[in-house]
């Protein structure tokens, strides 16, 4: 026997012993002909035990690496059809914060990495990209280039999975216009947590489509997706304008997404913002926007309660269009709004360097040792009718005037968002996304903690219940059914239900802590 097949037979062995896999010996399961590998290598269950957040460890029994949806398949209906089941869970580029994607007692579906099942298919005539779930949409985007196209929406960083974003939504600058990921897709193919390979859209199996579609995982891991494209631009003007009142600066980024229907020379493409509660994060943080030989003052800028807050907005256009008339739409739109008069920053480059801005950053901090840290992130949707009293206890109380990350603020148009997808948002026609995506430090600086920013995002959401704003987690984090329930409302009963029929047993995506497998009560195993 080779060594590939000691290895897996190892592997279904330890599954076996551990999980009560009773119902198949080790043979059966390496005649399910797996094209890609089943491992246990240590580097490989390290990888699956951590994340992004770097907040937890959970260690998986086994990890796959699928060499096609067949493989995703059989390795799930293998777990669903056991006598007691094990769990599994997709993994993507490992961004997930609270161990999302890990799982313990089970098999990691590693769908990122160097073996790709499909290579993206681009059609041009009908505008979509066919996408393999595991593909990174920095890989998605020099694809579709290569045809002059570009998905519509877009997440701020790149190396992320689609399978992964389109299971959360996906957002960024451009969502107030094209709205989330989710949005923009025409069709996917699923593996449910009973094995089944289906296919699904809006007109087949829809269910199943809209379950999927910001499902946090639980209902199927997605192998395929087929992505809407538009013509790319060929460079992008990125403007960034300073404001020190609160109230004019939402109001000038409401007005903007408000414009949303109107033709591309009337409105800009994307629309975002910053908070600055630290004087060094305007200059440190994407500082290659910023002239260090011309570095920003917060002090200078009569900032309230040293707090200021940046509008960062974006045109699109092609090389053949003149400067002139790029100048003019540009002019047109920043004369209607009311930042700080002196403090208007101007950049033009390339598209694809816009898109790919936060990779940069991402090299820098790997460089200082500052990227593989522990990242305990809270990201939130608030309710335009409450942005303000937000911004009053969280950016002007308890963060006080230091923060050790980025802080994004920028509204979004729910009419944007279809409200038959899984996701949930503020029940009103406008929220905001608030994004602390802060990074704890072992500088011996007590608020760069991991206890002090954890301790402080629970102040936050306390602070918020507390005040009666009724904030919905993006990339949500509970750790009891009940929190569950109350974070989905009136989307409970549908989501359980499609749970219930999707995957029955539970097995998928456990890292969630949403359900608990239904197999787990009969041997005691902890998940």
């Amino acid at each position: 026997m080779t060594a590939t097949m000691l290895l897996l037979t190892f592997a279904i062995c330890r599954m076996i012993v551990t999980v009560g896999l009773i119902t198949l010996d080790p043979s059966e399961l390496l005649r399910l002909g797996v094209e890609g590998q089943l491992t246990v290598d240590q580097v490989d269950l390290e990888a699956a035990s951590l994340d992004f957040g770097m907040l937890g460890k959970t260690e998986p029994l086994a990890v796959l690496h699928p060499g096609s949806a067949q493989d995703v398949a059989r390795i799930v209906e293998a777990g669903y059809r056991s006598a007691h089941g094990f769990t599994v869970s997709a993994r993507g580029h490992g961004h997930s914060i609270n161990g999302q994607a890990q799982t313990r007692n089970g098999v990691v579906v590693q769908m990122s990495g160097e073996r790709r099942a499909a290579p993206p298919r681009v059609v041009v005539g009908e505008r979509y990209v066919d996408v393999w779930g595991g593909e990174l949409w920095i890989d998605v985007l020099k694809s579709t280039l290569e045809y002059g196209l570009a998905p519509k929406s877009w997440t701020d960083y790149l190396y992320l999975s689609v399978g992964g974003t389109l299971s959360n939504a996906g957002i960024s600058g451009q969502a107030f216009n094209h709205g989330p990921q989710i949005r923009n897709v025409h069709e996917l193919d699923v593996v449910t947590g009973k094995g089944e390979l289906l296919t699904c859209s809006e007109e087949k199996n829809s269910d199943l489509f809209y379950a999927v579609l910001g499902g946090l995982g639980q209902f199927g891991i997605i192998t395929r997706a087929r992505i809407a494209l538009e013509p790319a631009p060929q460079r992008v003007r990125w403007i960034r304008v300073l404001y020190s009142n609160f109230s004019a600066f939402t109001k000038d980024q409401e007005y903007l997404i408000s414009l949303h229907d109107l033709p591309a020379s009337q409105k800009f493409d994307y629309v975002e913002g910053f908070v600055i509660v630290d004087e060094g994060l305007i200059n440190n943080w994407r500082s290659s926007f910023f002239s260090p030989r011309n570095p920003v003052k917060v002090s200078s800028l009569g900032s309230n309660g040293g707090v200021l807050y940046c509008l960062e907005i974006t045109k699109n256009y092609d090389e053949s269009t003149t400067d002139i008339i790029v100048d003019q739409e540009v002019e047109t739109l920043l004369k209607r709004l009311n930042f700080i008069p002196t403090s208007s920053f101007t950049t033009d480059l390339p598209y694809i360097d816009f898109l790919d801005r936060v990779h940069k950053a991402e090299l820098k901090l790997r460089a200082k040792g500052l990227w593989e840290v522990p990242h305990p992130w809270l990201n939130l949707f608030v309710p335009k009718s409450r942005i303000g009293d937000f911004d009053k206890g969280v950016f002007k109380a308890i963060l006080g005037n230091k923060t050790s990350g980025p802080i994004l603020i920028y509204p979004m148009n729910k009419n944007k968002w279809d409200q038959r997808s899984s996701v949930v948002t503020p029940e009103e026609d406008v929220f905001y996304l608030v994004a602390l995506l802060r990074s704890a430090l072992d500088d011996g600086e007590e608020m760069h903690s991991l206890e002090y920013l954890t301790s402080q995002n629970r102040e936050i959401l306390r602070f918020c219940d507390e005040a009666g704003i009724k904030v919905k987690q993006y990339l949500p984090h509970y750790t009891t059914q009940e929190e569950w329930m109350e974070h989905f409302g009136n989307k409970w009963d549908r989501f359980y239900q499609r749970k219930m029929e999707f995957d029955p047993r539970q097995i998928l995506a456990t890292g969630q802590q949403i359900f608990r497998p239904n197999f787990i009560s009969s041997y005691g195993a902890s998940w």
